[in-house]
């Protein structure tokens, strides 16, 4: 149940962000958890404070792929619909007026020098 006495499932978005509330937690308040759950588990202190050291950045890591897939996936969907991103059509727009430039420098009739 949530704050609201609602048992609704928790959304990827909100398990994605108590993940980054994690993330972001200083290294001081990290080793003061771990130092925290050192004493109650019954675990060296150094031990409990490297392993959670290497959790935040499994996690952070894991963070990071999971903002990747987002958009892998959106990018090949827009390329099974034959669409392309904005970039590559600003690109196409700038090349095609840069052909039409020089067709128009090309179509420009020659001037026979006088003499």
């Amino acid at each position: 149940m949530d704050g609201n006495g609602s048992a609704e499932p928790r959304t990827l978005e909100q398990l994605l962000l108590a993940g980054f509330g994690w993330l972001s937690l200083t290294a001081e308040a990290a080793d003061d958890v771990a130092d925290d759950l050192a004493r109650r588990v019954g675990i060296e202190r150094d031990a409990m404070r490297s392993a959670f050291r290497d959790a935040v950045a499994s996690w952070r890591a894991e963070a990071e792929r999971l903002g990747a897939v987002p958009s892998d996936a959106s990018e090949k969907a827009m390329r099974r619909l034959g669409l392309v991103r904005r970039e590559e059509s600003d690109d196409l727009a700038l090349r095609i007026a840069q052909l039409e430039h020089r067709v128009r420098l090309l179509e420009k009739p020659v001037e026979k020098p006088a003499g």
